[in-house]
């Protein structure tokens, strides 16, 4: 089955084959491939942890337990900057 890609995503796609890491372009494909398998199936396994939490974000947003809009971007450039 022929599979043809739009240019923007063929150009992509030979970026990340022409900076390493793969011997081939086939090997490049097999890579995002099983890539795409395993976070589809990971959010399969996770998708009622993920419904809980959104759905425990909503209430609190209804609760006006949210942070505002204007200090948003500043808290979560703290969180990124935290230790797992």
């Amino acid at each position: 089955m022929p599979i043809t890609l739009r240019p923007d995503h063929e150009q992509r796609f030979l970026d990340a084959v022409q900076a390493g890491g793969f011997e081939s372009a086939d090997d490049a494909m097999d890579t995002a491939l099983e890539m795409l398998r395993s976070q589809n199936e990971w959010l399969l396994e996770n998708r009622a942890a993920i419904d809980a939490k959104t759905q425990q974000g909503i209430a609190e947003l209804d609760r006006g337990e949210g942070i505002p809009e204007d200090e948003l971007n500043a808290y979560l450039d703290r969180l990124k900057t935290q230790p797992e």
